[in-house]
């Protein structure tokens, strides 16, 4: 039994009411850089729908994640000799057409002191060309309280081999608000995939994250992720993704998402699970028992023979007190 601690965030999702506080919060803090207008570490989007970017979910198109095989799991988009074959040329890569194209408004022509027989209109401009859009096609909460057309919205993965006639007529009463942000995964497929070895998850508490000094841009991890919560910074040519606000966390404080949450339903706490078992529970190969399958690995620790052992392998006391 190896024993490891991870900073963990439960949320509810039956609280949630979709006012993007998180969202917005987040994006003061970690993005509102140049480079990164496109990135939302933290997005809250409307089930069902194709999401940010536009069918995250499926992995038949991006290859993100794990896959079982005889010999174990590898990464879906292949072997490691495949993934580096595809530096170049990714054919798995989201595009800012699956996110959305930045834009921002020409705010200074309702300033001016130019008479107009109209109302002055503040007309949008890519933050990308500088050039003016015609028409905005997207945005990162585009499908926002179903918003937009079921037609599109139909093509959520999670919709494949139901009746969405049924469904069109239903929508009006049931939706739900899933927010996402990394996962901070206990077996990352990013950290596997980053040719650069510039992904880590941290041994004290499980938070994942970039140095900047080794990545050299290749993008792997943000194909591999399954979640794509990776994302390119084009001025930087680094990546970049959600750090778990770890500067807050090492200082006794929520993240940024939390503390900023208007219906409260972000819960943050530690967990110690069992590190020798996360490739058998990977391997699990009925979806179906997969959560059953994640709960086995996570430890008591209100068992003593566990804290003993914990001690034993370095965890301090502080953890296993808060995890309990």
């Amino acid at each position: 039994m190896k024993i490891k601690s991870q900073i963990c965030m439960v949320l509810s999702l039956d609280k949630c009411i979709g006012c993007h506080t998180c969202s917005v919060t987040c994006k003061n803090v970690w993005t509102s850089r140049q480079g990164v207008e496109y990135t939302w570490f933290n997005n809250v989007e409307t089930k069902p729908g194709q999401g940010y970017p536009s069918n995250w979910e499926n992995q038949q198109h991006y290859k993100g994640g794990w896959e079982r095989t005889k010999r174990g799991i590898r990464l879906r988009q292949g072997s490691r000799i495949k993934v580096l074959s595809s530096i170049f040329a990714n054919p798995y890569m989201p595009s800012i057409d699956d996110y959305y194209e930045p834009f921002t408004f020409n705010y200074s022509i309702l300033q001016s002191s130019a008479k107009f027989k109209t109302p002055p209109t503040a007309r949008p401009f890519s933050i990308l060309t500088g050039k003016r859009m015609e028409k905005i096609e997207k945005g990162p909460n585009w499908e926002d309280n179903l918003g937009g057309t079921f037609s599109t919205r139909s093509s959520d993965k999670n919709l494949d081999g139901i009746d969405t006639k049924d469904f069109e007529a239903f929508e009006r009463s049931f939706m739900y608000y899933l927010p996402r942000l990394c996962e901070h995964c206990l077996n990352p497929a990013c950290v596997a995939a980053c040719p650069s070895g510039a992904i880590y998850k941290r041994d004290e508490d499980g938070i994942v994250l970039i140095d900047e000094e080794k990545c050299r841009g290749w993008r792997e991890c943000v194909s591999a992720c399954p979640y794509k919560k990776s994302y390119f910074n084009w001025v930087r040519k680094r990546s970049e993704k959600c750090t778990f606000c770890f500067p807050r966390i090492e200082n006794g404080k929520p993240t940024i998402c939390s503390e900023s949450c208007v219906g409260r339903i972000r819960y943050i706490g530690v967990m110690l699970y069992d590190e020798e078992r996360i490739k058998e529970y990977a391997s699990t190969e009925d979806p179906e028992k997969l959560y059953e399958a994640q709960m086995n690995i996570f430890l008591d620790p209100h068992d003593e023979a566990v804290c003993r052992e914990a001690l034993a392998q370095g965890i301090p006391h502080s953890f296993i007190e808060a995890a309990k």
